[in-house]
């Protein structure tokens, strides 16, 4: 697996870590983008938290700002690092099917 593709995973590892982080990224999955006082409305998280949030979520790639009406900045998800993710995942699974399987086998046949 490519360097990069595991550093874009631990740093979705990271921001996914965080509950407040993930509420943001559900409420956002939900409504589609908004500002952080439109999540601070809907949440129950300050909205300088919010913005401290947001700022990480944007630094591991889950959510783009976008410039809206009034300098106001929304936030809309990108679903292509959570694709990493999922990938690393899938791949790391894969890696542990044949030693779970032994193990299962070692197991069954010393009972």
């Amino acid at each position: 697996m490519p360097p990069d593709t595991e550093a874009i995973a631990e740093q979705v590892f990271v921001a996914l870590a965080d509950p407040s982080r993930r509420s943001i990224l559900a409420t956002l999955a939900a409504g589609g983008p908004a500002t952080a006082t439109d999540l601070a409305e809907r949440l129950p998280i300050t909205r300088q938290a919010i913005a401290k949030h947001l700022a990480l979520l944007t630094d591991a790639g889950l959510v783009t700002p976008e410039q809206g009406e009034r300098r106001r900045v929304r936030y809309r998800l990108r679903s292509a690092p959570m694709q990493v993710a999922q990938q690393f995942l899938a791949a790391l699974a894969r890696d542990w099917d044949g030693p779970l399987a032994a193990l299962k086998d070692h197991l069954e046949g010393s009972s």
